[in-house]
């Protein structure tokens, strides 16, 4: 039993060495400089957040022409390296530009060059190609003296050689490699040499030779990081430029208005992230563990579905194959029978020929029968013979081939398939369609009508997604509703919510599957529910000025004769006849939406509401509506009145005349047909495509809109003490297009007058 629990014991402690050793070996990974795949030394972060050694970050920058921007050298540890009267016969030289690329270089800004002032308008900029991202990275015009040094990295990288070799030699930080051992330390150079580096790089006679050796160690490294430019500790974050910046970096005119913050504050806000990330990261260890099998089973169904692919895409080549070799029997056996055929009756034709030669048995046959001298037998024997002799005489005097030689009959034009061929190519899926905004609208219903684009692989069906906007966002990613296999390019949804927000995409499908969506487009409903109506001309003023569509849905006025001998008598203040037709429909509760288009050329339209008693009280008499330039007291509006007076007005309407709106001081300007509008106080607006009217009967409120927008234009108070229906009032001439409902949308336009009907 013991033996059990210290086998159970030893196999668990090998299992987490061998996890140990796995992730100290994938750390390794991280550790390794990208130029030479060795551990970091003294690593710079570059401005793309990678990192590389300094040295090799010296030596890419030489490869690349810049002479003299490897930094300070006074201020790095390796300096005695960057140094080419002391470099360490062990470091490969650095690899010089060729002459022609150095003097290219030098005439384009890249290092000193005679005729160069120190701080020229245009100062060069130092390119770092980076070899972790392969993307060109600006290090400025001090080049890698204004990176800063990555001490966490190099602990990381210190800690992980401690763990891997525990008592393992120190290499020499400044030899070629393979690196020597390290049998010296230089407290103040900051690094570990061998013996021939360390002589190199403290040369007697100088000031370094007074450098004290110490024990080699890998913890030669500054206290804190210190600022490149100002050589002071930093202590604060600018948030704007996301760089660390000292006291004197604070105050530069070059991060005025930038958000600074404590280092403190941006070291607790990025270990706080770092640590929830990691926590999170560990605590879905299981949820990784899933997703790298499903991958795993996503590359296999990936072989496998690959595999499928070939086969198939073999069997169609194979039956193309076939087809192809069915037609070239097919083909050439008919090539065959009419070869055979014309074999035959040149065949014929040539034994018919060959019995007119001398010596053949027709001729000597007729020679013989010329011997004989009974004249009934000759007679009886010639007959037949003559007539054969005729016709073999018939054919050689019109002598031709009984058939053709050529066979251009039977030639193929493959032109069409062989192009067909060459275009042979994968299915692809279809592109994102594009949305028709001109013919796509929501009123009763919704429709939408799109299109693909040029190019574009056809689609077999399409897919419409929609949803609202305006609704609490739940939890998680935006749910969707689906009319899945749409045929054609144009969908209904039927009952959406009123006075809701829609975005809607499309895409297409065919036998490759999904394409891309479209771009989403989002569209307002009306805020009520939507009334139908048609126009009722049988009552009214002038009604045979009233032209009304037989649908009932368009209506046109023609000013005719009247109103030219009105106009000519305006200066003598004579009054103006309205025309006025009135929905079949009347409203007696609830919230309704209807909506029209008016001719922008219409002289003057009034659109709106009103008490169907009082309309047919006013209009059944014909009154007058006054002249512009006669404006007497109509009781409506005046100060007076309005002052003591708080009946609500019994009709509500909008003016609209050659393209504008005319939006008065307040509602009332509005609210009654002969209202006044003070000049002073009015004011004009572009005419929509589409006037929109909601009437709220509980309220007694009527609001004006634009129905593309659903930008409000008016709202007026009105009388709803009984049935309120629509109304339309024309002075002179003009037209008005109910809009059609979506349910009933026809697929034709009817034309009024040279006014077209709402598509």
């Amino acid at each position: 039993m013991a033996e059990g629990e210290d086998m159970q014991t030893f196999t668990s402690i090998m299992d987490a060495l061998v996890r140990i050793s796995t992730s100290m070996k994938n750390m390794e990974k991280e550790l390794l400089c990208p130029v030479c795949q060795e551990m970091y030394k003294q690593p710079l972060v570059l401005p793309c957040t990678h990192n590389v050694c300094q040295a090799c970050a010296r030596e890419v920058l030489g490869q690349q022409g810049y002479i003299g921007h490897g930094g300070d050298p006074s201020s790095e540890p390796t300096s005695p390296a960057s140094t080419p009267s002391t470099r360490s016969p062990r470091l490969s030289r650095r690899t010089l530009p060729k002459p022609d690329r150095l003097d290219r270089l030098l005439k384009s800004g890249f290092g000193t060059y005679p005729g160069r002032k120190r701080g020229a308008l245009h100062p060069q900029t130092i390119i770092f190609p980076c070899p972790a991202c392969q993307g060109d990275v600006e290090l400025g015009e001090r080049g890698l003296s204004g990176l800063f040094r990555n001490l966490t990295l190099e602990r990381v990288v210190e800690r992980y050689r401690q763990s891997v070799s525990v008592g393992g030699a120190i290499l020499c930080q400044l030899c070629k490699p393979p690196p020597l051992e390290a049998t010296k330390g230089c407290t103040e150079c900051r690094a570990a040499f061998c013996n021939e580096c360390f002589k190199l790089f403290h040369p007697w006679g100088t000031q370094k030779a007074q450098h004290e050796p110490t024990l080699p160690t890998l913890s030669f490294r500054p206290k804190g990081l210190m600022c490149p430019d100002h050589k002071e500790e930093v202590t604060h974050y600018c948030k704007t430029c996301q760089r660390l910046v000292c006291q004197l970096c604070r105050v530069r005119r070059t991060h005025s208005g930038h958000k600074i913050t404590p280092v403190l504050s941006a070291y607790q806000a990025l270990k706080d992230k770092l640590t929830k990330s990691l926590a999170y990261i560990l605590g879905n260890q299981d949820t990784v563990q899933t997703q790298i099998c499903e991958l795993e089973e996503t590359i296999r169904h990936t072989e496998v579905s690959g595999q499928q692919a070939k086969e198939e895409v073999s069997q169609l080549v194979r039956g193309l194959g076939a087809v192809l070799e069915e037609k070239r029997a097919s083909l050439l056996q008919a090539i065959d029978e009419c070869q055979q055929e014309r074999l035959s009756r040149l065949g014929a034709q040539i034994h018919e020929h060959q019995s007119l030669l001398d010596g053949s048995g027709l001729v000597g046959y007729a020679q013989e029968v010329l011997k004989e001298t009974d004249q009934p037998c000759f007679v009886q024997a010639a007959k037949q013979l003559h007539h054969r002799i005729a016709r073999a005489t018939e054919a050689l005097q019109t002598f031709r081939p009984a058939a053709s030689s050529s066979f251009r009959h039977c030639q193929l034009d493959v032109g069409r398939e062989m192009k067909l061929l060459t275009e042979l190519n994968f299915l692809r899926v279809p592109e994102a369609p594009v949305i028709d905004t001109q013919r796509t609208f929501a009123y009763d219903q919704i429709f939408l009508c799109w299109r693909l684009p040029p190019h574009s692989p056809p689609a077999w069906h399409y897919t419409v997604e929609f949803r609202r906007t305006d609704v609490p966002a739940q939890p998680g990613p935006a749910r969707w509703q689906r009319r899945e296999e749409v045929r054609g390019t144009s969908a209904l949804l039927e009952n959406p919510d009123t006075g809701s927000v829609y975005v809607l995409r499309v895409r297409g499908c065919n036998k490759a599957g999904y394409g891309e969506y479209s771009e989403d487009v989002h569209l307002h409903t009306p805020p009520a529910p939507v009334l139908h109506f048609f126009l009722d001309g049988r009552w009214g003023a002038s009604r045979e000025r009233l032209a009304i569509s037989k649908d009932q849905r368009a209506v046109r006025s023609i000013p005719g004769l009247p109103l030219l001998l009105a106009a000519e008598r305006l200066l003598t203040g004579c009054h103006l006849s309205v025309d006025v037709v009135l929905g079949d429909v009347a409203v007696t509760q609830g919230r309704s939406y209807w909506a029209c288009a008016v001719d922008p050329a219409s002289y003057l339209v009034k659109v709106g509401v009103g008490l169907e008693s009082k309309l047919q009280e006013s209009f059944q008499g014909a009154p007058d509506v006054i002249s512009p330039r006669y404006d007497p007291d109509s009781g409506h509006d005046s100060g007076a009145e309005d002052a003591t007076v708080e009946a609500l007005p019994p009709f509500a309407f909008l003016t609209i005349g050659m393209g504008k709106i005319l939006l008065g001081s307040g509602a009332s300007s509005n609210a009654g047909l002969t209202g006044r509008d003070g000049p002073a106080a009015s004011c004009t607006v572009p005419l929509p495509p589409r006037l929109g009217i909601c009437l709220d009967y509980e309220r007694g409120r009527v609001s004006f809109l634009d129905a593309v927008s659903f930008r409000g234009l008016l709202e007026c108070p009105l009388d709803c003490s009984g049935p309120v229906c629509p109304a339309f009032c024309f002075i002179g001439g003009g037209a008005v297009q109910l809009q059609e409902p979506v349910g009933t949308k026809p697929e034709r336009k009817v034309t009024i007058g040279g006014f077209a009907k709402l598509d």
